[in-house]
Parts: C-alpha cells; sequence; structure tokens
C-alpha cells in the first residue's frame, strides 16, 4: 500500500473514535448560530421564542460506540412517547445523520457537526436557531434522567 493510503486510514480512524470519546470532555461554548440569550448549559433563557417546528438531528459515524448511539435512541424514544402529536404531524421531527456519507456533506456543514452530537433546531419564522445539546452526553447512562430534561428541552421550544 502506498504511505499516503495508509496515513489517511489511520487519520480516518483516530477521526472516528474521538468522536466518540470527546463528547465528556466538551465545554459549553456558544455557537455563533445560537442567539445571545444562550446559557452555559445550551438551555435558552428569558427570549425564548415558540418554535413553530423543531428538528432533532443526531449526527454519528458509521461506526458508533454505545454512547453515540444511546443519545439518538434516547432522544427519538423522548420524541414518539411525550410528543406523539407533535411528532406524527411533524412539529417535531428526528433525523439521525451519518457524517460520514457523502450525501449528508451539506447537513453537516449547515450544523457545523463535528463527531457523534446531537442538535436541536427550533425554527421559527422560517429562520433557524440551531444549538448543540452537548448535556445530553452527561445523561446517558441514566435513561429516565435523559427523558426528563430532553422533554422539558423541547416543551420549552414549543413554548
Amino acid at each position: 500500500m502506498k504511505k499516503t493510503t495508509i496515513a489517511l486510514i489511520t487519520l480516518s480512524i483516530i477521526l472516528i473514535l474521538s468522536g466518540c470519546s470527546d463528547q465528556t470532555s466538551k465545554t459549553d461554548i456558544a455557537s455563533p448560530q445560537l442567539s445571545p440569550t444562550a446559557s452555559a448549559e445550551g438551555l435558552m433563557t428569558s427570549a425564548i421564542q415558540k418554535a413553530d417546528k423543531i428538528e432533532v438531528v443526531h449526527f454519528h459515524a458509521t461506526q458508533q460506540c454505545w454512547s453515540c448511539t444511546t443519545v439518538g435512541q434516547y432522544a427519538l424514544k423522548t420524541i414518539q412517547e411525550r410528543f406523539p402529536k407533535e411528532y406524527e404531524d411533524g412539529t417535531i421531527v428526528f433525523r439521525d445523520i451519518n457524517a460520514e456519507l457523502p450525501e449528508n456533506r451539506d447537513t453537516v456543514i449547515q450544523y457545523q457537526a463535528r463527531g457523534s452530537s446531537l442538535f436541536v433546531n427550533g425554527i421559527t419564522g422560517g429562520q433557524d436557531h440551531i444549538q448543540e445539546d452537548i448535556r445530553v452526553w452527561r445523561l446517558v447512562n441514566d435513561e429516565q434522567a435523559f427523558m426528563d430534561y430532553f422533554e422539558g428541552k423541547l416543551k420549552e421550544l414549543l413554548g
């Protein structure tokens, strides 16, 4: 094999593995797409506008670790069980995106996704309000706590 091929394969493996392992070490930093009222925990404060639609987007690699898979499963389960009407009518949409596939490139760029991640986009008047929710990674070992937290977050966005 050529040296460049081996280097690319090695780099790909490192990037995939770091996508799962770095979730608990990320700091809570507001992305440029967040409103200035976003708090350090990724929750919106007093200037919340009711979202017309909510997109929950789970980004992952082709090979997922347990926590990466579980975050997506718990998010979808919360939506299906606690918001069945909104899920059915499309007010809340769940998207599971393999960030490594070329056909998902535009979505990865739109959300500025890095590694495994969960984003919530409260769409108001056609305007995206995208925020990464990193708190879910601390709750992945407690399904009930995860679902209670995530339900509260979605209720807040629904108004």
